[in-house]
């Protein structure tokens, strides 16, 4: 079985990058194969000049890693889990502690820094991984599934925290399920599905690809063959698509059209409708025929 299919992808400094896809398309496996801990069977991969396959000490040095696992040692303390990790990336002792210090205050963490790993918070272990993952100073990041299994604050403090990256020079390559999360963090989004990228772009980009201002959800008890040719032939409908609960309807413009969806419905029962603006889930609803998390 092929995991990752002849992916081409380039990745400018200081861009924060999105591999954006369901669970098992191919995500972890390319970051796995970028950061040394998967060998590709073919195939190339650069970071920042040196060739991952030929030199992996060499970048290793050069890159920093967040897995979608918690790794850091349950037998340290916060500190001790940035102290050691720069130790062995050769710092001096107390540039060392000075640093492990720094990014204990940076990612607000430095009251928490005599706790063990049991002690912290979901969130603040995946602040602690990034601070350690960073902590050697890597030209790249990169962050398997970030926020994964966080509650809603720590995910929007591991946004922050992403965004400042930038600031400092780091170009980030960050996998997710999460289509909000790519819409905000990323300059650019690739989706990919089943090991292959289905298509790159800007996220405003990828919302353009799909050729409508709206998209109408509807829900019916029935969907039958009839109403979807009543809803195409609406002005400014450019699409119809039956789904489990009905229809999605994709429109150049909202304006005037839910009181018109609603009359050519009547008789149908109609249960609910929802209007929304395009997403990057709606870019891979056109591109696969189904959900992100299907």
């Amino acid at each position: 079985m092929t995991a990752v299919d002849a992916i081409d992808l380039k990745v400018s400094h200081g861009e924060i990058f999105g591999l954006l896809g369901p669970n098992g398309a191919g995500k972890t496996t390319t970051i796995g194969c970028c950061t040394t801990r998967t060998v590709p069977t073919s195939g190339r991969i650069w970071i920042n000049g040196v060739e991952v396959q030929e030199d992996p000490p060499q970048a290793r040095l050069l890159i920093g890693v967040v897995p979608q696992q918690n790794t850091l040692d349950r037998a340290c303390t916060a500190w001790e889990n940035i102290y050691f990790h720069c130790r062995y990336f050769g710092m001096a002792a107390e540039t060392a502690r000075r640093r492990s210090d720094d990014l204990l205050r940076e990612f607000k963490l430095f009251e928490r820094g005599s706790a063990l790993v049991r002690e912290l918070s979901g969130g603040m272990a995946q602040r602690l991984q990034i601070a350690r993952a960073v902590a050697h100073q890597p030209k790249v990041l990169f962050l398997d599934e970030p926020t994964a299994g966080l509650d809603p604050q720590s995910r929007l403090a591991v946004w922050e925290l992403v965004r400042n990256m930038r600031v400092s020079g780091i170009t980030v390559l960050l996998t997710t399920h999460y289509m909000e999360e790519a819409d905000q963090l990323c300059d650019r989004v690739a989706i990919i599905d089943h090991g292959r990228i289905l298509v790159n772009g800007t996220p405003a980009e990828l919302k353009q690809s799909v050729g409508a201002q709206t998209v109408m959800e509807m829900h019916l008890s029935d969907a039958p063959a009839s109403l979807a040719e009543g809803l195409r032939s609406l002005p400014g409908v450019e699409a119809v698509e039956q789904t489990p609960p009905g229809f999605r309807v994709y429109a150049r413009s909202r304006d005037g059209l839910l009181p018109r969806v609603v009359e050519v419905a009547q008789g149908y029962d109609l249960r609910d409708v929802a209007v929304t603006e395009p997403t990057l889930e709606t870019v891979f609803i056109r591109l696969t025929g189904r959900e992100l998390r299907d």
